[in-house]
């Protein structure tokens, strides 16, 4: 998502977003080389063009521990979840439209010429490099390497440029549910399967996931997670998580096209997208 991720709010703009037994290193690296030279997905209709399925090495989790809702009022919400937990929100707003519009070939179409600002998905994110976004998608938008650390590893999302991209911001919409005191503001973002962002907390806010799959790990602010902060999301969940004991694992979810993850103010949280993933979060700063 003043100073880094892990420390304080962070701009609107700035990068923030298994219960089993994990594979061997080994298997775990052959597996992301293949699909590393996967074919793509399944087309526009099922996933706007961007690659998705095929073989993957890191499966979603085998329980859900957030609470789905899809029948939620706003008195609800602020009484249960909107300042002590976590709540993936169900079938509140309609965006079929802006799906339509972040399609791989609509979106080339419309932005591809346009200079975009990479981050690199390490905690604190200090990197940033400006490239044309069709080159990001063409040349930078592949698997995950498990070896690769976070500073090395380019990451669109946070860095917008409203102005240019605000023929498409105009056709989200967002969660209906606001903040006492709260403006939203948003953050889009396109990456590849097994791309990340490590632990790190900031203020409130909402994360729609609008193609493919994204896993979430989420801790309460007074439990700090155990992580390196320039280790990659995968990289952790190959490392540390096989060894914590059920009372240090994370809530964790896998949140699908469609689906809005809320999170409370200072919860710790690291995302990994199980696809080539389009995303946009709605920060309540």
């Amino acid at each position: 998502m003043a100073g880094g991720r892990a420390r304080g709010s962070r701009r609107a703009t700035r990068l923030s977003e298994g219960a089993g037994l994990m594979a061997p290193a080994s298997r775990l690296l052959a597996l992301w080389a293949l699909a590393a030279v996967a074919l793509p997905g399944s087309g526009e209709e099922g996933d706007g063009g961007w690659r998705s399925g095929g073989p993957g090495a890191v499966a979603e989790e085998e329980r859900c521990t957030v609470e789905r809702r899809a029948d939620l009022t706003y008195a609800e919400f602020v009484q249960q979840y909107a300042f002590v937990r976590p709540v993936i929100l169900q079938g509140l707003t309609d965006n079929s439209r802006f799906r339509a519009l972040c399609s791989r070939e609509r979106l080339l179409a419309s932005f591809g010429d346009r200079v975009v600002r990479l981050s690199t998905a390490n905690t604190y994110s200090y990197q940033k490099v400006d490239l044309p976004f069709q080159e990001y998608v063409e040349q930078l938008l592949h698997p995950q390497d498990p070896t690769s650390l976070g500073n090395d590893t380019l990451y669109f999302f946070g860095d917008n440029n409203f102005t240019e991209w605000a023929s498409l911001f105009r056709h989200y919409s967002p969660p209906p549910f606001g903040l006492l005191g709260t403006a939203p503001a948003y953050s889009f973002g396109i990456a590849g399967a097994g791309s990340g962002v490590p632990f790190h907390w900031h203020g409130p806010g909402y994360s729609e996931v609008i193609y493919g799959r994204k896993r979430w790990f989420l801790y309460p602010p007074e439990k700090t997670p155990e992580f390196h902060p320039n280790k990659t999301t995968l990289a952790w969940l190959r490392d540390t998580y096989p060894a914590l004991p059920p009372s240090a694992r994370p809530l964790e979810c896998t949140i699908r096209a469609g689906e809005v993850l809320y999170f409370p103010d200072r919860w710790w949280h690291a995302t990994l997208n199980l696809d080539t993933s389009v995303f946009i979060s709605t920060f309540l700063g």
